[in-house]
């Protein structure tokens, strides 16, 4: 029995990197592009399934927990929106950032450097967002079942990340690391990718179900993400827990 979801070399990998967190023009480029298409799926869903109706602060009194919440690029839009976000990340230099932009920016967030399995808590969360950290832990599984656990009844687990394909290798690898150095090489290993199958049929051996599930797509003429049918490469998931 695996207690530890940690994986060492993927930690060293993005605490390299951590000073580029906010730099829209470095490292994080593409996370930033990805960034607006996120936060308005993840806001019109929470919104939805939780009938809220706040125009100022449409997210008002809802416990988000940000898991593997890098520098804060989530974090902070959800926090602006009203949430009282958690985020946590593995990476103690991700969390130093993190807190000093968020000082910096008089956002309250409540930054952990810890995984999901040894976060202790009293309160369950209302929503947990996986976003992009999935393909980069040490086994999803025994993950996925620490986050289920950290989540109210009814609950949302939002997922994001990489479809297990030939055109993911050569768009998310080749393409994006290579070819167009959008990434920095290495930071995506397609074994660890994930087929939508694999990843529900999980979540349903957790007791959650699916609600949602959409392709999110880059156009490169205009440069900007949209929420498409095209689940081959990037895709999004909202799963509720039973």
């Amino acid at each position: 029995m695996k207690n530890n979801t940690i994986n060492k070399k993927e930690i060293e990998k993005f605490s390299k990197i951590a000073e580029e967190w906010w730099n829209p023009e470095g490292k994080f480029k593409p996370l930033h592009k990805f960034n607006p298409i996120r936060i308005s799926y993840i806001k019109e869903n929470i919104i939805k399934s939780f009938k809220l109706e706040n125009k100022k602060n449409p997210l008002n009194n809802i416990k988000i927990l940000d898991v593997g919440c890098g520098g804060g690029l989530l974090s902070e839009p959800m926090c602006r929106l009203g949430a009282e976000v958690t985020g946590i990340d593995a990476s103690d230099k991700n969390i130093n950032i993190a807190k000093l932009h968020s000082k910096k920016n008089n956002l309250k967030i409540n930054y952990i450097c810890s995984s999901p399995e040894k976060l202790n808590i009293k309160n369950k969360f209302d929503v947990i967002l996986n976003m992009e950290i999935v393909e980069h832990v040490e086994d999803v599984n025994f993950f996925l079942k620490s986050c289920g656990n950290l989540l109210k009844k009814d609950g949302i687990m939002f997922i994001a990340t990489l479809n297990k394909t030939l055109k993911s290798y050569f768009f998310a690898i080749i393409g994006a690391e290579y070819i167009l150095r959008w990434l920095p090489i290495g930071t995506h290993e397609w074994e660890k990718f994930l087929k939508p199958e694999d990843l529900i049929s999980i979540l349903k051996d957790n007791d959650f179900r699916l609600e949602r599930l959409d392709g999110m797509k880059l156009n490169i003429l205009t440069d900007k993400w949209s929420v498409s049918n095209d689940k081959s490469v990037n895709y999004i998931t909202k799963f509720i827990k039973n």
